[in-house]
């Protein structure tokens, strides 16, 4: 076996895994944050690339030797947050108990440091892997030298081989210094090229090959500006590639035979480990009795391959696995289902199951617990084979989205790898992807889901134990999973849909683009292709002569934020805005609902994500029914082709009426705010008459809609800039609005600064329901990720409580409805509406019965309030 050596560029590495997680520290009050990550990640890397040699390498300060060839080489760069300065010397301690060696020089960078062992490596006979967060280091590439670069702060890791940068980046290693010295970095100072860009520096390189010969050909070069820059910056660009070069001669102490590792004693780090409060990694390391734990590999499967399905498969506590491939589950074929046990782990071939008596009555067995992935998923799927799953008690991917909301993988494989356990191949490993995508043979088929199976299995109780720590548990059981089956059955009623009439709609519509396209060419004195930009512009600022607000690298700007500026300055304006949205109409919901239509029902069954968003709203996909505009008379006509499924049935709509300042009030406890729900006030009236000093009746329309605009802006942490582009007012104006807005309600402006500073504190913000949002970016230096993050830590608690009260009426009212024994059921949620049908003789009933559900489902110190309506569509109960 060749000898492998790992080199990790220690400062690059601490610095991702810092600003990646919340601000952690142990019970001392010590910060940890960017230890745990970095830990986590040499724990994940000593399994993957098992090492003979390893070394960390750190920069020795904050002068080397680059700084005599340029005094601003990383000049500007902020201090480092003592938060993090403080986190340096713990590692050192970390790696020593690891045997990990670590090494730095004064006037000589990481980089530096690396560059060199790579090199005597490579004499030596051993192979390198380079870890870093920087693609500086790509220059050391070779064909025994492999780079990997983190990407997601540290949760992954990117590969970089010759031919996978060829692939990737269309360079060679050797060019990597090229392409820095022609574009810069800005993150080191690196003054380059101006106006280069990766894109440009990279043409540059495919043509001449190194910097040298881009100068030689000079004269060669296309494009004016850009020949007048690599002219006039010349000498930074040699200065800049003289920077960016790793130097692999540095005078170093260390040697290979210094970097000589063999494993860690789990008895040297668990010490550590525990001082600073890294239960979780102690856990992983440490089975109960203290001995190191086995990582399950991917050679210790047994699995049987079902003939028969028997009653002695089930125990009574089942993992079971529902594996398709196309994401829309209701139409995918089912592949094949595993099941795992205490005793044996099984594949059952699709047909063997569905047609099995026994395996429906096991399924359908609310006695029989049931640990699934996704469980709406396996609703609809069985349900199409006519099987009710009932006895569901854990949801891997429901779990898995709360204790992770900002995760965007949350298939099994990925968090089998997130939670230390490599159980199974990912789905892209086994079935490819894209167009190459296809089922394996069956003896493949089978293991993958079978270990996918028993990684659900196994990994469940730990699962289960870190909800327990978040005190999201209840969050799971309570809502979320009995929510999925409710989603589940909506999907599958699906939501009845009159084609004829979205077909009328879609006459009409062609006809007043006609109509429309006309009155512009008649505007603008000639045709033109009125859907491109490049065609559109120049009528519009040269032949019309309107000022020119924005231009782009192609000309000038015609997007709809430019267009809205200059509403006022030709009649021309409003009826292209007008014509792009009714476009849009015409193609995105008037053609895009027709082709979704499903032509054995007639109706549409979109689908919700509910481990999606980072605030817990439910979102929808196939089609997406939140996004239909509602501000066009045309848009919300749409919706009369949503209709009841039977006949002498209506629709019935139930909406909740500011629910997210009510929560504000609530959360805030905010005196006056709550005084004015409490009095039943129209909370923008109330905030008008205050901001403005004026009475109720003085209350103009545009003062009212200036209060609504600051009220729901409050609420999304809007700035004053913000404000002023909403109102088309000034930023003093904006401003003084806010801090107007803030005197009024005080306990609204503390909300503010108390969350900020919890978020901080904590590294995450919670709801009223205790679900997570994590802010890793709460303290950045970079003002405008920290800005967001602030505001973001203002906001996800209220929208976040708003989805979790929306979310627990749908469970009240559901049981109500069955309780009532009530034919009315659930189709729709959009945003803070619940759309039902009914028979028209359960109007009075659904009357008294939503709205006592939807207002009565959490206690707030304010009331909730719900509005309701009906009629022969959607649009009608509008």
């Amino acid at each position: 076996m060749t000898n492998k050596l790992v080199l990790m560029d220690g400062n690059s590495l601490i610095y991702r895994a810092f600003f990646a997680l919340p601000l952690l520290n142990n019970d001392k009050g010590v910060y940890t944050n960017a230890v745990f990550g970095f830990t986590t990640m040499l724990l994940r890397m000593l399994e993957e690339e098992k090492p003979t040699h390893m070394l960390v390498a750190f920069d020795a300060g904050k002068t080397t030797f680059r700084h005599s060839t340029y005094k601003e080489y990383k000049g500007g760069r902020q201090k480092t947050p003592s938060e993090l300065s403080e986190q340096f010397p713990i590692l050192k301690e970390l790696l020593d108990a690891f045997g990990i060696k670590h090494y730095q020089l004064e006037q000589y960078e990481a980089d530096d440091i690396i560059g060199t062992l790579s090199k005597q490596a490579k004499d030596n006979g051993l192979d390198v892997t380079v870890i870093s967060g920087d693609k500086d280091m790509l220059q050391l590439v070779d064909d025994t030298v492999t780079v990997s670069v983190t990407k997601k702060g540290i949760s992954e890791v990117e590969k970089y081989t010759p031919s996978y940068m060829l692939e990737k980046m269309e360079i060679t290693p050797q060019q990597i210094i090229d392409l820095k010295a022609l574009m810069g970095d800005s993150s080191d100072n690196i003054p380059g090229v101006p106006g280069v860009g990766e894109k440009t520096a990279t043409k540059l390189l495919k043509q001449y090959e190194t910097l040298e010969e881009v100068y030689a050909h000079l004269d060669e070069v296309s494009g004016k500006k850009l020949k007048e820059n690599l002219e006039t910056y010349k000498d930074d660009a040699f200065m800049s590639k003289e920077l960016v070069t790793i130097n692999r001669d540095s005078p170093i102490e260390v040697t290979i035979e210094d970097s000589k590792y063999t494993e860690y004693q789990p008895s040297e780090v668990s010490g550590i480990f525990k001082e600073l409060g890294f239960q979780s990694l102690l856990n992983k390391m440490t089975g109960e009795d203290g001995v190191e734990e086995e990582t399950v590999g991917l050679d210790e499967i047994d699995y049987t391959i079902v003939e028969e399905i028997s009653a002695d498969m089930f125990t009574g506590k089942e993992a079971l696995v529902i594996e398709m491939l196309g994401e829309n589950y209701h139409q995918a074929a089912i592949e094949g289902i595993g099941i795992v046990n205490e005793k044996t782990a099984y594949f059952i071939p699709t047909e063997l199951a569905v047609k099995s008596k026994l395996f429906k009555q096991w399924a359908e067995d609310a006695s029989k617990e049931k640990y699934v992935f996704d469980a709406k998923k396996t609703l609809v799927a069985l349900l199409r084979h006519d099987i009710h799953i009932k006895g569901i008690t854990f949801d891997m991917l429901l779990a898995s989205y709360l204790l992770n909301p900002s995760e965007n993988n949350h298939d099994i494989p990925a968090i089998s790898s997130r939670m230390g356990k490599t159980m199974a191949k990912s789905d892209e490993a086994v079935y490819g992807k894209g167009a190459k995508q296809k089922v394996p043979e069956e003896a493949v088929l089978a293991e993958h889901i079978a270990r996918k199976t028993n990684a659900l299995f196994a990994i469940q109780p730990e699962m289960e134990e870190l909800l327990e720590e978040n005190e999201q548990a209840d969050l799971l059981m309570d809502l979320e999973m009995p929510l999925a089956l409710i989603l589940g059955e909506m999907e599958s009623q699906g939501v009845l849909v009159d084609k004829s009439r979205l077909e009328e709609m879609g006459i009409d519509l062609k006809e007043r683009l006609a109509n429309l396209e006309a009155e512009i060419y008649n505007l603008a004195g000639e045709e033109f292709n009125l859907n491109s930009p490049k065609q559109l512009g120049p009528i519009l600022f040269e032949k019309l002569g309107l000022r020119v607000i924005k231009k782009t690298k192609t000309g000038y700007s015609t997007a709809a934020d430019v267009l809205e500026q200059l509403e006022q300055e030709h009649e021309i304006i409003p009826k292209i805005l007008l014509y792009r949205q009714l476009g849009k109409l015409q193609s995105t919901y008037i053609d895009g609902l027709l082709k979704v239509v499903s032509k054995k029902t007639s109706k549409i069954h979109t689908r919700y994500n509910q481990a999606l968003t980072q605030t817990g709203r439910l979102s929808s996909v196939d089609p997406n029914l939140q996004n239909i505009p509602i501000r066009l008379e045309e848009g919300r006509k749409i919706r009369r082709a949503f209709v009841p499924s039977e006949k002498d049935w209506i629709m019935f709509a139930a909406d909740y009426s500011q629910i997210e300042l009510r929560v504000l009030a609530h959360i805030a406890k905010d005196e006056k705010l709550i005084a004015a729900f409490k009095s039943d006030l129209d909370i923008h009236t109330q905030t008008a008459m205050e901001v403005f000093h004026v009475e109720k009746d003085e209350v103009t329309s545009n003062m009212r809609r200036q209060a609504k605009a600051v009220n729901f802006g409050i609420v999304y942490g809007i700035s004053d800039y913000g404000l002023s582009q909403n109102l088309g007012i000034t930023r003093k104006e904006a401003k003084s609005f806010i801090d107007r807005y803030f005197d009024i309600y005080p306990g609204v402006k503390q909300y503010m600064e108390d969350i900020v500073q919890d978020a901080k504190q904590h590294g995450y913000v919670k709801t009223i329901m205790k679900r997570r949002r994590y802010l890793p970016d709460i303290t950045s230096r970079n003002f405008n990720l920290r800005s967001f993050a602030e505001r973001t830590a203002m906001n996800t608690p209220i929208q976040g409580s708003a989805a979790d009260i929306l979310k627990k009426a749908m469970l009240d009212l559901d049981a109500k409805l069955k309780e009532e024994k009530l034919q009315a059921r659930m189709l729709l949620q959009v945003h803070d509406e619940l759309i039902l049908e009914a028979p028209k003789e359960e109007i009075e009933k659904l009357k008294e019965v939503v709205p006592a559900m939807m207002e009565n489902t959490v206690d707030l110190i304010v009331p909730l309030k719900v509005d309701y309506s009906y009629g022969d569509s959607w649009f009608d109960a509008k």
